[in-house]
């Protein structure tokens, strides 16, 4: 299984599980995120959520981060799927699952990748609510950006 995906496939957390712990015999820890659509936001019933993505630079930029979090944490396996089209409540919308020696280089690197994604990487969500749709979040910030990265780093070390 691919570290990094962009996918409009539901995403399979146990086995990217298995895939970031295969061989993992020093390891004091695996951790993972998952982010799911909700049913509500900013006051509105939410009813579905559409995503859209760059794939090539999406998972350039999935990649990137991979990178940045083996370079912060050595020794940290890392793996991020996002899912890309229609997705209903309840659904993912991206897993991340990090295994290392230690927890807390597990837990601050999970933190720290979901931070960047919304940063860094080119994927869209359309909010479809009772009464309407709205394009919500996009990465914004340059990724060779030091002061976000850092920003990113000290909430995932907070």
């Amino acid at each position: 299984m691919a570290l990094a995906a962009v996918t409009r496939d539901p995403l399979d957390l146990q086995a990217l599980m298995r895939d970031i712990a295969e061989g993992g015999a020093g390891d004091g820890a695996v951790a993972a995120f998952t982010g799911l659509v909700r049913d509500h936001n900013q006051g509105r019933k939410v009813r579905f959520l559409e995503y859209e993505a760059y794939e090539p630079l999406a998972l350039r930029a999935l990649g990137r981060i991979i990178d940045e979090a083996r370079e912060t944490w050595p020794g940290v396996r890392v793996g991020m799927h996002h899912r890309i089209g229609r997705l209903e409540i309840g659904e993912a919308s991206i897993i991340i699952v990090a295994a290392s020696a230690h927890r807390a280089h597990a837990f601050a690197t999970c933190r720290y990748a979901i931070e960047r994604v919304k940063q860094i990487v080119p994927i869209w969500k359309r909010e479809h609510f009772e009464g309407g749709e709205v394009w919500l979040e996009g990465a914004t910030a340059d990724p060779d950006d030091e002061k976000t990265k850092l920003a990113a780093y000290r909430i995932a070390c907070a």
